[in-house]
């Protein structure tokens, strides 16, 4: 079972894996299916499971969901977002492509409420 949980950086609070690992939204998907795949979900893998949970009392459990992906796996979603990691980020608290537009749109860290955050 994956876990979720909130972690401060240079852009308020976000949202990170139970590792501490970053996690990120993609923006042109505007509903809970996921559209990154093939050289897109290289670069931005996303966050697989088939349930979480979280003890952060920052995050809303019921905004925990999974949607399911082209190829049979479930993927992590938060407040209606399909949930990814950057390839870039090796280390927990690294934060190496915020507000990047690649794959035809913008990718952002995630405030506790499952929204963008902006700052570059």
């Amino acid at each position: 079972m994956a876990q979720l949980a909130t972690a401060e950086s240079r852009y308020g609070r976000i949202l990170v894996d139970g590792s501490g690992r970053t996690l990120y939204l993609f923006d042109i998907e505007r509903d809970p299916t996921p559209r990154c795949y093939d050289a897109c979900a290289v670069s931005w893998p996303p966050l697989l499971a088939t349930t979480a949970s979280t003890t952060d009392p920052l995050l809303n459990q019921t905004s925990i969901a999974v949607s399911p992906r082209n190829n049979d796996s479930q993927q992590l979603t938060y407040n209606g977002h399909p949930l990814y990691y950057y390839v870039g980020d090796r280390n927990v608290g690294d934060i190496k492509c915020q507000a990047v537009i690649e794959f035809g749109g913008g990718w952002y860290v995630v405030d506790s409420r499952g929204n963008k955050i902006t700052t570059r």
